[in-house]
C-alpha cells in the first residue's frame, strides 16, 4: 500500500471544516476525516457536507463506537462515510456489528486500540474481528495527563512496529506525534499518516493553526507520498 495522508478536521462547525479541507486537499492530502469533535457538534450534517464538497474523496468518521455499533455506522456510510472507527475497548459484539454494517453499506471498518493494556493484543484482536485498518492510539487525556504527573509522555511509536508485526491489515498511528515522526510512520510499516492536534489544528481550541498551513501540508504530503512503505 502506497503512503496515504489524512487530515483530521477536530473543529466545531461545518464552514471552518470545509474550508480546512479545500485548503487540504489543494495540498495534497487524501483522506479527510469528520474527527470527534466536528461530529459532536455537526452529526452527521458534518459528513454530509464534506461528501457534498468532495464527492469522490474517502471520508473517515472518528466515531469512536463502543456500542449500538450497526446503526451508527449505517448512519455515517449513508451519509458519505467510506470509513468508520470502531473502540477496541468495547465489546466484541459490538466491533462484529461495526463491520456487519460495514460490509453491507460499502464502508471499512477501522479499529482503534486507544487504552487497552496490551497495544498489540488489542490490535491483533481488531484483525481478527473483521477489521479492514488499525488505529494505534494513545489518547489526548492519557498523553496530558502522564505528562502532568512528571512522566515521560507515550508516543505511539513506541510499541508501532510491534503493532505492524502482528496484523496484516494497514495500520495508522494517532496520538501526539511531532511533524517529523508523523511523516517517519511508514518507516515503521505503517502507511497512514493521519495530520491533527498539534500539527494542524490548535489542540487545546479545536480550531485551525496560525500559519502558513496549506504550505506546510504540502510540504508533508510531498515527504509522506515520497517514501516507500517498509515491510518486515
Amino acid at each position: 500500500m502506497k503512503p496515504i495522508v489524512q487530515i483530521s478536521l477536530d473543529l466545531t462547525n461545518i464552514d471552518e471544516a470545509l474550508e480546512t479541507a479545500t485548503l487540504a486537499m489543494r495540498a495534497g492530502v487524501d483522506w479527510l476525516e469528520a474527527g470527534t469533535p466536528l461530529i459532536l457538534a455537526e452529526g452527521l450534517h458534518g459528513v454530509r457536507a464534506l461528501r457534498a464538497a468532495f464527492p469522490d474523496t474517502p471520508i473517515v468518521a472518528d466515531l469512536k463506537t463502543m456500542d449500538g455499533g450497526y446503526l451508527e455506522a449505517e448512519m455515517m456510510a449513508k451519509a458519505g462515510a467510506t470509513h468508520v472507527v470502531v473502540m477496541a475497548r468495547a465489546h466484541a459484539e459490538t466491533v462484529k456489528c461495526v463491520v456487519k454494517a460495514g460490509a453491507d453499506f460499502g464502508c471499512k471498518v477501522m479499529g482503534d486500540n486507544m487504552v487497552c493494556e496490551d497495544m498489540v493484543a488489542g490490535a491483533k484482536w481488531l484483525e481478527d474481528l473483521g477489521c479492514d485498518y488499525v488505529i494505534h492510539h494513545i489518547g489526548y487525556d492519557e498523553r496530558r495527563g502522564i505528562a502532568a504527573a512528571g512522566h515521560r509522555m507515550p508516543s505511539p511509536l513506541d510499541r508501532l512496529r510491534a503493532v505492524v508485526q502482528a496484523v496484516k491489515v494497514p495500520v495508522q498511528a494517532v496520538g501526539g506525534l511531532t511533524l517529523e515522526q508523523a511523516i517517519q510512520c511508514p518507516q515503521y510499516g505503517a502507511p497512514l499518516v493521519v495530520l491533527g492536534a498539534p500539527l494542524t489544528i490548535d489542540a487545546d481550541a479545536f480550531k485551525t493553526a496560525d500559519g502558513d498551513l496549506e504550505g506546510s501540508l504540502r510540504m508533508i504530503c510531498e515527504a509522506v507520498h515520497a517514501q516507500v512503505v517498509a515491510s518486515f
